[in-house]
């Protein structure tokens, strides 16, 4: 453990607060990881001068990097791609360590930040505005785009660095530069990437405050970025209630926010489908990162023809689950996050036995080193359970029955998160339909694929309570940039719009 925190600059103590050098006064926070609740190291937190000062740096920064053209820009995300690529078993290791998901998963999430890199260098040669025609004779009508600003990235505990990467590597081929707010569960893994940015930003003579870090709890440092106008975007992952708040205080400044919220994901599976797809995708759904994906499978609207059988493999599937250490190659499910995880959803599963709920099995607490090890619990429930409307960020199914497909939609629908969502079925039209204007109100809708494992080339994002924000791929870039309409008149005379006529 101990070579892989130093290969990656992490010493004993850190400082948590970087731009173009690092510093930290705060309180000092001892990271614990949730595999054996075993001390990594810690991180002394930044005060609120030291952000003004952090955030001072970054903003100066954006004068000077906005001027760099964009493919130039884009050569410095890609050698940080490389340099990811050269730590990627050390970085994933770090992640493992420190969020408890399983190796392979942490792998997979380094993986997303080296291909959102290779992705925004292309990106950095299609930043792509219109032309348009003009009403009026010898006129032509342009879009352009132009770096923002500062972007705050205020990320969570369960892709540590997944998400800065997906909002870094677009901020900068766009011209903006970063400041980032890790969770407090996890900043070791930030202290790491941004050594990494920081290593990649001198070594190519650009200021490294072009890509800042502030480590400090949401209530001390978090509004300070949600309420500064040198913000341009705020990027927050959270909760609904956190999200509410961020949206209130950027709106009030007229900042702009994109917010990544609550997931409830449903599957649909129909009588029509391939069962053994069925049970796959919903399994991994359910159980990947211990049930702390936003775009977990929490819900699964099974037709009432298969139901009893699709539980029953399902269940004897949750039963040879292997759970443990995360860092082994046979296990599937680590540990949740911390102990108060595991309190969440003890306490969750209460109350759908208290709602009339039945659990199938699991959700129990396992006595193990660190004492955050759960067992995955399936619980099979009435339509109108009141805990159907709420996310669970642990591994809790809910299992219910419908009958008609527009009755399976209606019931995907039915709740206030709008994220994620698949079917599985071999039937054309029902696909269609699902993924029609009639079908699944999700920002993502899959057909024979379960709801997790988004790929960057693609925007991510959800609706309703989700959030509404873009991140990643497709024309996520557009939020970043600020859009300019210009009207060019090369007629050598005045012609007004709309056929007002001047007359002098």
């Amino acid at each position: 453990m101990k070579k892989i925190l130093e290969s990656l600059g992490i010493a004993d103590v850190n400082a948590g607060g970087f731009s173009g050098g690092w510093m930290g006064g705060g309180k000092v926070q001892t990271v614990v990881s949730p595999i054996n609740g075993e001390a990594l190291a810690s991180v002394t937190n930044v005060t609120p001068l030291e952000f003004d000062a952090i955030l001072a740096k970054c903003h100066q920064a954006f004068a000077s990097w906005k001027l760099v053209p964009a493919p130039k820009r884009g050569e410095v995300v890609k050698a940080i791609g490389d340099e990811l690529r050269r730590n990627k078993a050390a970085l994933a290791e770090l992640v493992t360590l420190e969020m408890g998901k399983t190796l392979r998963e942490g792998l997979g999430e380094v993986q997303e930040m080296i291909d959102i890199c290779d992705f925004a260098v292309g990106l950095s040669r299609q930043l792509y505005g219109l032309t348009m025609p003009s009403e009026r004779r010898m006129h032509r009508l342009q879009e352009q785009w132009h770096p923002l600003g500062v972007v705050g990235v205020i990320t969570a505990f369960n892709f540590p660095v997944a998400v800065w990467s997906w909002n870094t590597a677009i901020a900068l081929v766009c011209g903006d530069t970063v400041l980032w707010k890790p969770s407090s569960k996890t900043p070791l893994t930030a202290i790491a990437c941004t050594k990494i940015a920081e290593k990649v930003l001198r070594d190519f003579g650009y200021d490294p405050a072009i890509c800042s870090l502030a480590i400090g709890k949401g209530s001390d440092i978090g509004d300070l970025i949600n309420t500064d106008p040198r913000v341009a975007l705020l990027s927050y992952t959270g909760s609904v209630p956190g999200g509410r708040h961020v949206g209130r205080l950027v709106q009030e400044r007229f900042g702009k926010h994109i917010l990544e919220l609550g997931g409830n994901g449903a599957v649909i599976v129909s009588e029509k489908g391939d069962l053994d797809i069925a049970v796959q995708s919903v399994y991994f759904g359910a159980i990947g990162t211990s049930g702390q994906r936003c775009t977990s499978t929490r819900r699964v609207i099974v037709h009432h023809s298969i139901h009893d059988t699709f539980l029953d493999r399902l269940t004897a599937l949750y039963a040879r689950t292997p759970i443990g250490d995360p860092r082994k190659d046979e296990i599937l499910m680590g540990p949740l996050v911390d102990t108060a995880a595991v309190e969440t959803m003890l306490a969750a599963i209460q109350t759908v036995k208290d709602q009339g709920g039945r659990i199938v099995c699991g959700g129990e607490r396992l006595p193990a080193a660190g004492g955050c090890y759960v067992t995955p619990c399936i619980a099979s429930v009435p339509k109108d359970l009141p805990m159907l409307q709420e996310e669970t960020f642990a591994p809790v199914l809910y299992v219910l029955p419908y009958g008609p497909i527009e009755e399976a939609i209606a019931l995907q629908n039915g709740v206030p998160q709008g994220l994620s969502s698949a079917i599985i079925t071999n039937d054309h039209r029902e696909s269609e339909l699902f993924l029609s204007a009639a079908g699944s109100d999700c920002g993502i809708a899959n057909v024979n694929t379960g709801t997790s494992g988004a790929e960057i080339g693609g925007a991510f994002g959800g609706e309703k309570e989700t959030g509404g924000g873009r991140e990643s791929g497709s024309d996520a870039w557009k939020a970043y940039m600020r859009r300019q309409t210009s009207a060019i008149n090369f007629s050598g005379q005045v012609e007004l719009a709309q056929g007002i006529t001047l007359e002098l």
